[in-house]
């Protein structure tokens, strides 16, 4: 029997998710906006949308696109300062009219631990995207 968030492909992976009541294109705007990206990259962050195109954050995290498909999903490796490996984030969104799902999955996590605590940090991460969409329509 395996553990829960192990899988014999990618390692350890953690997956968060939230239904907010906003358009997919106004969600798309937050989390492609600088304060958008300081949400959930971390501040300073700056994305390209080319497969490849490098990113750094003010506190160091790094990593490079790996796909970008407007109003629909950013696939990138990401690795925070202190960390000795890469692991793959994936923010994507689903739904229609005025309700999207936002879905936040991340692989290669190093152990259960990791991933804890990242599920922990994602679960604040798509807290404050609904807190600021909420910001926004007041």
């Amino acid at each position: 029997m395996r553990e829960v968030g192990r899988t014999r492909d990618v390692g350890y992976q953690i997956g968060v998710s939230r239904t907010v009541p906003h358009p997919a294109e106004r969600v798309w705007r937050l989390l492609t906006s600088p304060g958008g990206l300081a949400l959930w990259l971390g501040d300073g962050a700056r994305l390209t949308p080319e497969r490849g195109a490098p990113y750094t954050t003010a506190d160091g995290t790094r990593g490079e696109v790996r796909s970008y498909r407007e109003n629909d999903r950013i696939r990138l490796t990401w690795r925070p300062p202190g960390w000795s490996h890469d692991t793959t984030l994936q923010v994507a969104l689903s739904g229609a009219g005025e309700r999207t799902a936002v879905h936040f999955h991340q692989e290669w996590l190093a152990d259960a631990a990791e991933r804890t605590r990242q599920r922990e940090h994602w679960k604040g991460v798509v807290d404050r995207l609904a807190a600021a969409l909420e910001a926004d329509r007041a």
